[in-house]
């Protein structure tokens, strides 16, 4: 859903409250409008959390949620974000099976005792939820809950939607997508268009048409999941062989429990595909008891020793295993692996033994690659470590037995003209491009991946020459690459752009193994640029690229030579001999001193040594300016990253601008907001190896949530000092302005509040914006983890768009840190006392760090510009809710910024805070707006309406 839709829904009132009348029933209806929309996973999360605070707000009693929808979707995934942020009961539907070993099988659901447990609930009873083993493939027990222990239920299940379950929702939520959608677009592009959509969905989930895909139309929340794996929360592992399973978890993991696991893991070829096929278009599933694991495609990074996986495995129903058997799918590789895990809370241990190999081995994983080679080396385990899969070592042995013909998993049998069908299915690799994709047919939003086409697993990078004899985008054939001159061969040749555009995940991903392919073909240094426009995310992908890899980040900001008026997109700044020199020493492989720019003072402030080592051999240069052509020709891979914040912020100010009544163009946005955008930097993006598109909304998202406590409580320094880890500890003082811009005519009832307005914050020389209201659930506010740099060429850009400075908060804040917690003391501009903020990733640490500080009991969710209002007399207010004594002091930052941001504007009266007329006429002018509007749709539905008259008529009459 896109932002207007959100602004609709929540600040709008968008659906349609009622006063429910008393009723016997003990069940109640819902309260929520039907959305018909479908959302992405991150917005459908905030609109989630959203819906379920608005209900508890309007709403007496118990507030039940369903989440409902296909296996593999992230339902549980979505579940579990939002438990995360609200205290809630969590009913899995998997605890209801009643022993029958089908699947998702809805005869196998126990729908009396889930009735029952939710009415007692409901009923403020307490109530005992069953709980099913799926070793024992039987129900072994019951759990008790207590009612109130909380005020909101979630039932998680395939068939949460199920009509027996409905009217016992205040809630309904559909989650689609995820591997459900992955998988029928892979097996659409391995077996070609040799048979129907429904016929493919039939045949790998056949429970889906018939008895899960009709309750999905009757969410109020309809999620997309585009999302599959991701390699931003990457899990870093190393392997080698072990001689007993116990070898070293005595020692070294002394103290904790060991946790035994049976798997049998099989590998499905497609059909068509030969013998020599690359495994990584093989599908990988791992049954647990009776539970089956899925995931596409050998989704994996190999870098030195380490083994470097996303979370890409999703479970999904037996009869998943059978359809693509029945397709035509074949079991290439069949084995049992035997795993005792040991976690120490760093990492974990696992001696796995794989019966097809006769062996064992020492796996140790970690979401920390330098903590897993630290805990590796305090062991004293130092290889020989094994970068080879399983699979790898079984096809590499000779006479490993492979299943022709697998036990059969499924009852369900395929009609024999349809076997026909796809006894030899037409290939369609040899022309991907003539592939029609799924969301291309008239398809319903069930059943419709959000990709325009499918695209293989794991995409290729190719060489191509940089001799101008050759022809242009000749791919090169390295099996003779070693009689050339390795010098020679490296100035040669360079990577073949990838010709589509990818999403953040799998741009990660390719961005890996485009530096792999470059130290395999051209050997070291890589040197890797990223650019692409402020708040795009080109620095969050670079740092995650170097933690995968383990490498060094450079920031071009870093080669400023003096910045003035806060003009940080200036090039003519930027001190291009010395990052020449720096790029030719590292090339060289000599170490360089690159510079160190102080924001805050705008100027530079020394230098510091920099070697990219052999062992590494990669350097990472990020900016907004890093594939200029003065700059790209030094560097061996150019990435161009757009979207992110940047795209979010065009969405906010098309949405303000409708909301008044003004229609926009994204064009006109763009060239008034980033004007340096068009002219300076999205020229060279073209031409860009890897080009990457962030649809990624930090705000939005439950993988960016940063947990803060606040509160007004006077805590002293050495109680702050007392409970961070003295030895990582250290702090710092920061100053900053907080502006809050605002389109004049935004229906407001005469308050000013966070959700209408845009803060820009000025802090270190730096300008940040935030676009969006945090979310807020309890004690706690859910903010983003980083703040978005912009220039000032933006912000001047929102003022001439007629945004006007509304509120204005100075302060000085004291940080103290230890890397795992966060503490802020700020002290507002006249506001007696001081309010400190704790900040963590993890919710539990910083609640457990405000109970040390004893400010259990003090905290406040208020905005600081909520707490500044309420300061405010209103003798001492002008139009905009500004105090008196700010207003000279915010106009003159505003004149300031619009006239160095952006000195060609020509209405500098936009940026003045309006007198009241001003803002009246405004706002009388865009409710005439939208009444125009809103008359006109009137009249065409009333046409509509008699024209199916004025036919019905005529159609009665023939009839007489």
């Amino acid at each position: 859903m896109d932002d207007e839709v959100v602004q609709r829904v929540f600040h709008e009132g968008g659906r349609d409250y009622f006063q429910q009348q008393p009723s016997t029933s003990s069940s109640s209806s819902s309260i929520l409008q039907s959305l018909p929309l479908h959302v992405s996973f991150d917005h459908g999360y905030y609109l989630l959390v959203k819906s379920i605070q608005e209900l508890r707000e309007k709403k007496d009693g118990l507030v039940t949620v369903g989440i409902g929808g296909p296996s593999g979707s992230g339902k549980t995934s979505l579940t579990e974000k939002v438990a995360s942020v609200i205290g809630c009961t969590v009913i899995s539907m998997e605890n209801y099976r009643d022993g029958v070993d089908e699947g998702n099988d809805v005869d196998s659901i126990d729908f009396d005792t889930l009735i029952k447990n939710l009415e007692d609930l409901t009923k403020g009873n307490d109530t005992s939820i069953p709980e099913f083993d799926y070793q024992q493939k039987r129900r072994v027990g019951y759990k008790a809950i207590k009612s109130p222990s909380s005020v909101v239920v979630i039932v998680d299940g395939t068939y949460a939607l199920h009509a027996k379950l409905r009217s016992l929702l205040d809630i309904r939520v559909a989650v689609v997508g995820g591997v459900h959608f992955s998988l029928l677009s892979k097996v659409r592009y391995d077996i070609g268009d040799s048979c129907s959509l429904d016929y493919l969905i039939d045949s790998i989930f056949p429970l889906f048409r018939k008895h899960i895909e009709p309750d999905l139309h009757h969410a109020q929340i309809r999620i997309n999941n585009s999302f599959v794996s991701s390699f931003r929360e990457a899990v870093y592992k190393v392997k080698c062989r072990s001689k007993s399973s116990d070898g070293h978890s005595g020692s070294a993991f002394q103290g904790n429990e060991a946790q035994t696991d049976n798997f049998i893991e099989m590998y499905l070829r497609p059909p068509s595909a030969s013998e020599e096929a690359r495994i990584n278009d093989w599908i990988k599933v791992r049954q647990s008891g009776i539970r089956y694991y899925l995931s596409l495609g050998d989704q994996r990074i190999v870098d030195k020793n380490f083994i470097i996986r996303p979370k890409a495995e999703f479970e999904v129903g037996r009869m998943t295993l059978g359809g693509l058997l029945a397709l035509g799918y074949i079991v290439v590789v069949s084995y049992k692996r035997a795993s005792t895990t040991v976690n120490n809370g760093k990492v974990s241990m696992s001696f796995e033994t794989i019966d097809v190999l006769g062996e064992t081995f020492m796996v140790m994983r970690g979401t920390n690659r330098k903590t897993v080679g630290t805990e590796a080396l305090r062991m004293g385990i130092n290889g020989p470590w094994i970068t080879k899969s399983y699979l790898e070592m079984i096809l590499e042995r000779k006479g490993v037995p492979r299943l022709s013909t697998p036990p059969l998993v499924s009852n369900t049998t395929v009609p024999g003209s349809q076997e026909t069908m796809i006894a030899a299915p037409k290939p369609i690799r040899v022309t991907p491009n003539l592939v029609t994709g799924l969301d291309d047919l008239p398809q319903p939003w069930t059943r419709s991946p959000t990709k325009s086409k499918m695209e293989p697993v794991v995409a290729e990078w190719h060489f191509i020459s940089s001799d101008s004899s050759l022809p242009d985008n000749s791919v090169l054939d390295f099996s003779h690459e070693a009689t050339t001159d390795p010098s020679s061969f490296r100035d040669s040749v360079r990577l073949a752009p990838m010709p589509d555009s990818f999403d953040l995940d799998r741009g990660l991903l390719l961005a890996v193994q485009a530096i792999q392919a470059l130290l395999e073909n051209k050997g070291v240094p890589v040197i890797v640029g990223i650019g692409g426009p402020s708040g795009s995310g080109k620095t969050s992908l670079a740092h995650k690229m170097a933690n995968i890899i383990g490498c060094e980040v450079v920031s071009l900001e870093s080669y400023y030579k003096q910045v003035k008026d806060f003009k940080y997109d200036d090039f003519s700044a930027l001190d291009l001999s010395l990052l020449s020199k720096n790029i030719d020493d590292i090339r060289n492989g000599q170490r360089t001193k690159v510079p160190i720019f102080d924001l805050e003072s705008g100027a530079r402030s020394g230098f510091k040594e920099l070697e990219v080592s052999e062992d590494c051999g990669v350097i990472i240069f990020e900016g907004i300016y890093a594939l200029h052509p003065d700059i790209r020709i030094s560097l061996d891979l150019w990435i161009a990253v757009v979207g992110g914040v940047h795209s979010h912020l065009i969405s906010r100010v098309q949405r303000d601008k409708s909301r008044v009544g003004c229609f926009i163009s994204q064009n006109e946005i763009m060239m008034t907001v980033f004007p340096m955008f068009q002219q300076l930097i999205e020229p060279h993006l073209v031409h860009a190896h890897l080009k990457i598109r962030n649809d990624f909304d930090p705000v939005l998202s439950p993988e960016s949530s940063l947990f803060v406590l606040k509160s007004n409580k006077k805590v002293a320094y050495q109680d702050i000092v007392a409970i961070l880890d003295s030895a990582k500890f250290c702090s710092s003082v920061q100053k900053f302005i907080d502006i809050y811009i605002r389109l004049p005519g935004i229906p407001s009832n005469g308050q000013l509040r966070d959700s209408d307005c845009i803060r820009v914050r000025i802090c270190e020389g730096r300008f940040a914006l935030l676009i969006r209201e945090p979310i807020k659930e309890g004690n706690f506010i859910i903010q983003p983890k980083v703040d978005f740099d912009i220039g000032i060429s933006t912000v001047a850009g929102l003022l001439n768009l007629g945004y006007q400075a509304v509120a204005y908060i100075e302060a000085s804040a004291f940080i103290y840190q230890d890397g795992k917690i966060l503490i802020e003391v700020d002290h507002l501009q006249d506001v007696p006392g001081p309010y400190i903020q704790i900040k963590g990733v993890n919710k539990d640490a910083v609640a457990a760090a405000g109970s040390m500080l004893k400010l259990d009991g003090s905290y406040t969710t208020k905005s600081y510009l909520e707490i500044i209002l309420e300061r405010l007399p209103a003798i001492e207010r002008t139009s905009g809710g500004i105090h008196s004594q700010q207003s000279a002091r915010l106009l003159e930052i505003v004149e300031f910024i619009q006239s160095q941001g952006c000195s060609s504007a020509s209405e500098s009266s936009s940026s003045r805070v309006v007198s009241p007329i001003e803002g009246v006429i405004e706002e009388m002018q865009s409710r005439i707006r939208r009444l125009e509007r809103w008359l006109a749709i009137n009249t065409v539905l009333w046409t509509f309406l008699m024209s199916a008259l004025v036919g019905y008529s005529l159609y009665q009459r023939k009839r007489q």
